[in-house]
Formats: structure tokens, sequence, C-alpha cells
């Protein structure tokens, strides 16, 4: 673990990294060695419905340190990045520690969010079927204005379908609203930014331990209680092992292989957190994961 002599107790310190890397033990121990605020940037332990599937702080790190905007949203509600970035500005009086894997959150944070407006539930809808039609992908890209096309890669379907909805949607191509990007909630100069790495095969078995510690924990439980409203189409439902534990509980899969199914799927989720890391936070401090040194999320 990173010395706190090393960290700087007079900026904001933001914390990234995939799953299971150890980021949150790290937050815990400068707010308990240099105090501070620690918030949370991850979209999946917002809800206020999943504590021991995502890992979310238990009881006692939270009374070792203060926490926010940790299982504080109801499964009714939903909440975006732009919801999160409000809630962030009410803490700015104070040193605040964000700690998170999602990407999304703490670029924004860093970077500023383009104020694009909602896109309607019917023109996601209508993208969902161009883009599955034969040809579909260069359609899209052929409607994007030229600005818009020449800075996505047009070679990824959910990029050009974002911007298609954008376009379809305003009228206005997604680069117009990219320059109207307001200034970040914290610049760069204002925080240290670091980013726990992670060996591919150490965080795999990492994975797994912590999943099986899981289930011991009760989420299974915790599963079994939101069965009753369970919709795969909301966001609270999109908690990483959830869809694999509900196929058991309605009889579909036997645990076992719902847990192998659930940490196989926390796995390709950490795989994308690393991708997004590498494409976006190549000027963060990079800190290897010490499998001696760090625990839980």
């Amino acid at each position: 673990m990173i010395p706190l002599d090393q960290i700087d107790p007079a900026r904001h310190l933001l914390i990234a990294g995939p799953t299971a890397s150890g980021k949150s033990a790290l937050a815990l121990a400068v707010a308990q060695g240099q105090g501070g605020l620690i918030v949370n940037a991850d979209a999946l332990q917002i809800w206020s419905c999943w504590r021991v599937l995502t890992a979310r702080p238990g009881p006692a790190e939270e009374a070792a340190a203060p926490h926010a905007l940790y299982g504080h949203v109801a499964p009714g509600a939903t909440y975006s990045v732009g919801d999160w970035l409000r809630e962030v500005a009410g803490l700015l009086d104070r040193r605040l520690i964000v700690v998170g894997g999602t990407g999304l959150y703490l670029t924004a944070l860093t970077q500023g969010l383009a104020p694009v407006p909602p896109v309607p539930a019917e023109i996601r809808a209508e993208g969902d079927a161009r883009l599955a039609q034969k040809e579909g992908l260069a359609r899209m890209v052929a409607d994007l204005d030229a600005r818009t096309r020449a800075r996505i890669d047009t070679r990824n379907p959910a990029r050009v379908q974002r911007a298609w909805e954008v376009w379809t949607t305003t009228r206005r191509g997604l680069a117009d609203w990219q320059d109207d990007t307001p200034p970040p909630l914290i610049a760069p100069a204002d925080a240290q930014r670091i980013l726990v790495t992670a060996d591919r095969d150490w965080l795999a078995g990492r994975i797994a331990d912590r999943f099986h510690l899981m289930m011991q924990q009760g989420a299974l439980d915790e599963v079994r209680t939101m069965l009753p409203q369970w919709d795969p189409s909301r966001q609270w439902a999109r908690a990483i092992g959830a869809p694999e534990l509900v196929a058991h509980l309605q009889g579909e899969l036997d645990l076992a292989t719902a847990i192998d199914r659930a940490i196989i799927a926390t796995r390709q989720y950490a795989k994308g957190q690393r991708i997004w890391f590498r494409g976006r936070m190549k000027d963060w401090m990079h800190l290897p994961a010490d499998a001696k040194s760090t625990r839980g999320n």
C-alpha cells in the first residue's frame, strides 16, 4: 500500500481501480490516517438494496471513517452520472476521497460532463432495432453529422448508436454537445489521482475468493429479498451476479453453476473497467495492487 507521506492531505484524493483490487481499503486507510470524506464512485454501490453483493463498505468501515453516496438510492429510482455529479458538488466544502470503479463518474468529475439531454426510450428502442438490421451500423454512421463522425470510433456500435440517438433526439451533433462541456468539478490540478492496477490472474483469483465470501455473508438472501420486484431492465438489477443468482432462485440454474457464471461475469466486468482506465486515465498515477496489503473492493 502506498505510504501516506506520498499522499497530499491538502488536496482531494481520487482512487480508481477494477473491482476487487483493494481500492476501498486504500481509501479507508487514507481517511483514518489523514482525514477526509470517502465518497462512492461506483454506480452499483449507490443502491440501497445491495450491500453484500456489491461489496459496499460494511458497518465497521462506515464507523471507522465518514462515507457518502453509498446505498442511498431506492431501487425504484433512476440515477445518472449527472445526478452523481450534483451530489458530489454539495460535498466540496471538505477534503474528499473519491473511490470507485465507474470510469464514467471519475472522468466526468475531472473532465466535465457534456450537457446532453436524455434520450427518450422510444428513440433508444429505434436505435436498437436499426443497429440489428443488415448494414445497420453503416447506415447509422451515414446519418451522423460530419464533425461527430470524424470524432468517434465508427466501428464501435455502442458509440455510434449513442451518437445517432443524440442526433435524432436533438438534431445537434454529439461533437457540438461535447464542445459545450462545462469545467470539471475537480480539476486534475486540484486532486491527487491514483489508479490501482492489478495483474489479471491475481485479480481473477481475488474476484473468485470474494464472490464465495459474499455468498457466505448473505448475497443469496439479498437477491431473494429483491426477487418479488425483479426486473432485469432496471438499473438496480445490473448488480454483477444478481441475474445469475436470480436464475438459481427461479430454478433455472443449480447454485454451483450460478456462482461460476457470476464469477465469470465479474471478471468480464473487470476487463471492461481496465479497458476504460487504459483509454481514459493514462495520466493518472499507477499503483500496482499488492496481494499482501490490499483487501476488499
